[in-house]
């Protein structure tokens, strides 16, 4: 199938997780750009994709046919009059920030990850709007450090069940690697495929194809099956490069 549409996410996919998009890549991106849309779903923030990927694009990339879904869909945004806007977005009130954080912080007490550890890089916590990530090991801590921390999943699970009574209206989910993910109920990526096909595209979900680094059980983009959209599982921004080619010759 030829798709009229492709996803992507975006560490471990288009580039290395919080890496700079590559010069070839960003190439390779514009060209697609140019014959099909393409959408980015990130658990990042908008803030994210100024640092690792704008920058890195061709300097006459026509933006027209790229859509921006930070913080796991519960924004996004759209290239307009010759700038980024938001077409929506799902932030927390003042409210709902105060009851997460006391959550989390109460949940990571009582499961013994109330301390930081000896070696953080950067901030564990990060206010991303719509959406607070909590990383065990800071928000820049490299992706080698992040792999080893808790592949199983067992340090955090504990905390999620915590989160899970404390706030049960809210989602809580664990991503790849390290870190803790809190967005209103039923914001994922998931949510955003279905209203990029039925409210901002206008094509069916059989009609595009997502391309992502963590399909797997348990893996941070596995959610988007629930869609029934086709996927491409990559290991890495090479591979992912490799797809894209392929698209292109077709």
């Amino acid at each position: 199938m030829m798709p009229k549409v492709i996803i992507f996410d975006l560490d471990g996919t288009l580039t290395e997780s919080k890496a700079a998009l590559t010069p070839e890549m960003g190439t390779t991106l514009a060209r697609l750009m140019a014959k099909i849309p393409v959408a980015i779903m990130s658990g990042g923030s908008y803030a994210q994709f100024q640092k690792q990927f704008f920058p890195f694009m061709p300097p006459n990339t026509d933006y027209k046919n790229l859509y921006l879904f930070p913080t796991s869909a519960a924004q996004c945004y759209v290239w307009k009059d010759g700038k980024w806007q938001f077409l929506y977005n799902n932030p927390f009130t003042p409210e709902e920030k105060t009851q997460i954080l006391k959550a989390l912080a109460e949940a990571l007490q009582e499961n013994g990850l109330g301390e930081p550890p000896p070696q953080l890089w950067g901030e564990q916590i990060e206010d991303r709007g719509s959406q607070i990530t909590w990383s065990a090991l800071g928000q820049q801590a490299p992706v080698e450090a992040k792999t080893v921390w808790d592949p199983d999943r067992k340090e955090r699970q504990p905390v999620l069940e915590s989160m899970h009574k404390k706030i049960p209206g809210l989602s809580v989910r664990a991503n790849a690697y390290s870190s803790i993910d809190i967005t209103h109920h039923g914001i994922t990526k998931a949510y955003g495929i279905r209203r990029f096909s039925e409210e901002i595209i206008h094509l069916p979900i059989s009609d595009m194809l997502y391309v992502g680094d963590a399909l797997f059980p348990g893996g941070n983009d596995e959610i988007v099956k629930e869609t029934g959209i086709p996927t491409q599982q990559v290991t890495g921004p090479a591979e992912t490069a490799e797809v894209i080619k392929k698209i292109l010759s077709s």
